[in-house]
């Protein structure tokens, strides 16, 4: 392999050079080739000579006439690949040098073998006692030393790997690949120009030997150097993926899955660094829809999909058998940068699969297997390949909305309320009072949802899931797709008892639709006065997309998330937030009734919030005290106080008087909201509650202290008792969708 060095010194125009005269040669070869047809091949043989004699200098003379195009085939090839290495070395002798440079620009000296230290010779006298006497100093010029030494030695690397590539296509060029051909080891007549080709070529024979059993740790090697040094090469990718078609490509997957997690795990980096590249090469591949490529091994996909392939150690249960989509998810996985239509095609492909085999009359699962494949020991495997390629999607925001969008499909619809999530065979039912074993049950796994739950995150927020996200500027799509989530969870009477793993991600959404969930709860705007259990409506300003649900609906909704209370804890905070900058956006010279119709939307708003914290506390099912902790916490961390409530910057003192109470007011809050929770659970105490009264108050006080009066001021006092009676409506009027007794 090429060193630093010699990377560096290295003539790369002697390539250029042999390729010119692989050309010439190739023209020589023609030249010969016409005068042997011309002189001896085209010869009329006398008539008289006839017989096996004849028949053989008949043949001979064609072998030879067909060794002269193949010879031409394979100089130009040679030609060709000389030039092609000469490419890639000048590109990635650029990037060594361009990372020497940056080195050499950052402080750091580099020596003719490409060894890198800091640079103390362009330090002054203080800077070099400093660095003398200064351990954490020296520390640092180290650890930045050894991260371009890694820049270097990686840029290094890949030429080295570009080299090998090279020499594995001059082995191969010169092979003859057709045994047919009347020659024994003649010219290659089916040479290729391309490095990328053979390596891929390569690849197809090491990939046979893996799934074989009888690779050898350098076929490990190789097939990770091969992926290291084509990633994102198209040529290679869909060579490769062309040479393995879709079975082939799967049954490599679950080889390498094999050995990562059953028979080799001590090497298990290495065939997970495998599958990596496995992954990029069939992103790399499947950029182009309109390819033949993508046609051709679709459509190979969509038979291989369902087929059942062989998966060592994946279970401890006899002869099971996985489903290639299943297998082709869980490669997905690896893998990153996949296009908008090829996640959207596989997931298609994947919903007909289970569709198909549901409409034979089959009652479970195409996907079901026995175990369960969630948590650390087998959650790396996509059981269900639908929501596996779905939490794929979900790194994909603008892709996860248009797959979801209900003005273009019914795949929300169907994921909500038409598909089955049962993919694992988990016990066997026994029948009340009996003995006996029944059926085989299949059932949720433990991961259910999550890539659904992930996707519908991203489609709705256009942010990357995982995260409480700020209030958006949202398109109509993204606004459709939570309307109608929250729609069919209602009519599905799933709102309040919401779908394992679906709580999270819809707390996540809703803080990003806290300007909606406000104008909701404090009905005050006819835009968003949706009538009982009527299915609400998008629409388009200046903002953005709006969405208005019916305010039962939401409550539902809402009080299924608050099953977790952290997560809810995140939404009432959003809410405090968004309704101190509702009134903290209000003009300094505004009128009163601009001040108490803003005054009283934020109090009814929070009340509507409070009325589902209520109905929390009021309930015998919870550990209350542990709810309310744990409700606290989830305002706490997803908000600071002073974000929360934070005054007009403007009035500098009085500003910062009230930052000051904030955190003192909040504390009283908090521990408002724990006391009510030790009370016993009677209808009483559900109508008496006050600690949401209580963070109302907080906020219109430090309002009008932002505003220069007193917390106590008759001005605070008057807005005050609006403000309260203003909650109690909110409040009241959304409990009475939680509870009967209201």
């Amino acid at each position: 392999m090429p060193t630093y060095q010699e990377i560096l010194a290295t003539d790369l125009s002697t390539l250029t050079t042999a390729a010119t005269k692989w050309e010439e040669m190739s023209g020589q070869f023609k030249e010969r080739e016409t005068l042997y047809h011309d002189k001896v091949h085209t010869i009329t043989l006398p008539t008289t000579w006839v017989g096996q004699s004849s028949q053989a200098a008949n043949a001979t003379f064609d072998i030879t006439l067909n060794e002269y195009k193949n010879a031409q085939t394979e100089a130009k090839a040679m030609a060709s690949l000389l030039r092609d290495a000469h490419t890639q070395f000048a590109e990635l002798r650029k990037k060594v040098e361009s990372e020497r440079d940056a080195a050499i620009k950052d402080g750091m000296t580099v020596s003719a073998t490409g060894y890198v230290t800091f640079d103390t010779s362009r330090l002054d006298t203080g800077e070099l006692s400093a660095y003398h006497h200064d351990p954490d100093y020296q520390q640092s010029a180290r650890k930045k030393a050894s991260d371009w030494q890694s820049r270097i030695d990686n840029a290094v690397k890949s030429v080295c790997d570009a080299d090998e590539g090279f020499e594995v296509a001059l082995t191969l060029v010169v092979k003859d690949s057709d045994v047919m051909d009347g020659t024994s080891n003649g010219f290659n007549g089916k040479a290729k120009g391309d490095i990328e080709q053979y390596e891929a070529d390569e690849g197809k024979e090491i990939a046979l030997r893996v799934d074989s059993g009888d690779a050898t740790a350098h076929d490990y090697q190789e097939l990770q150097r091969l992926f290291r040094d084509n990633s994102g090469d198209k040529v290679f990718s869909q060579t490769l993926l062309d040479n393995l078609g879709a079975d082939g490509t799967l049954k490599l997957s679950n080889s390498l899955d094999s050995l990562a997690y059953d028979k080799d795990k001590k090497q298990s980096g290495q065939y997970l660094d495998i599958q990596k590249g496995l992954a990029t090469t069939l992103s790399t591949a499947t950029k182009d829809p309109d390819s033949d490529f993508y046609k051709r091994f679709r459509s190979e996909m969509q038979k291989a999909g369902t087929e059942e392939f062989k998966l060592n150690g994946l279970s401890k249960i006899p002869n099971e058998r996985v489903r290639g989509y299943q297998s082709l998810v869980t490669l997905m996985q690896h893998g990153d940068g996949y296009s908008g239509q090829f996640l959207k095609d596989t997931a298609d492909d994947i919903r007909h699969a289970e569709v198909s085999y549901t409409a034979k009359g089959n009652l479970d699962s195409v996907w079901a297997l026995r175990d369960k494949f969630s948590g650390g020991d087998r959650g790396w495997f996509a059981n269900d390949p639908l929501d596996g390629v779905l939490g794929i999607m979900s790194h994909d925001p603008a892709t996860s909305t248009a797959y979801l969008d209900p003005a273009h499909s019914d795949n929300l619809k169907y994921l909500l309320h038409g598909r089955s999530w049962d993919t694992v065979v988990d016990h066997f039912a026994t029948p009340p009072g009996g003995t006996t074993q029944g059926m085989a049950v299949t059932v949720e796994d433990g991961d259910v949802r999550k890539g659904f739950g992930a996707a519908l995150e991203a489609a709705t927020t256009g942010g990357a899931p995982g995260a409480y996200h700020p209030i958006g500027h949202h398109s109509t799509a993204q606004a459709s797709i939570l309307q109608q989530t929250i729609d069919t969870l209602n009519a599905d009477n799933h709102a309040q008892k919401l779908p394992k793993n679906l709580t999270e991600p819809l707390a996540h959404i809703l803080t990003s639709y806290t300007a909606d969930t406000h104008q909701t709860f404090a009905n005050d705007d006819s835009t968003y006065q949706i009538l009982k259990d009527d299915p609400g409506r998008v629409w388009s300003d200046k903002d953005g997309a709006h969405m208005a649900v019916s305010t039962n609906h939401l409550a539902q909704l809402m009080r299924g998330i608050a099953d977790d209370p952290e997560a809810f804890g995140h939404l009432y905070g959003a809410e405090q937030k968004y309704s101190h900058d509702v009134l903290a956006a209000i003009p300094q010279d505004a009128d009163n009734t601009t001040i108490t119709n803003r005054i009283a939307e934020s109090s009814r708003a929070i009340g509507g919030y409070d009325a589902i914290r209520s109905d929390i506390i009021f309930d015998e099912r919870f550990k209350k005290t542990q709810w309310a902790a744990d409700f606290n916490h989830g305002i706490g961390s997803s908000l600071s106080t002073a974000l929360m409530f934070n005054p007009v910057s403007s009035l500098g003192p009085v500003g910062d008087v009230a930052t000051k109470a904030v955190d003192l007011w909040t504390y009283e809050s908090n521990k408002e909201h724990t006391a009510e929770a030790n009370l016993a659970a009677t209808s009483e105490n559900a109508k008496t509650y006050e600690a949401g009264q209580r963070d109302a108050e907080h906020m219109v006080r430090l309002w009008g202290q932002s505003r220069g009066h007193d917390i106590d001021s008759d001005y605070t006092k008057f807005i005050l008792r609006g403000a309260q009676g203003e909650y109690d409506k909110g409040r009241n009027g959304t409990l009475i969708y939680l509870r009967a007794d209201r």
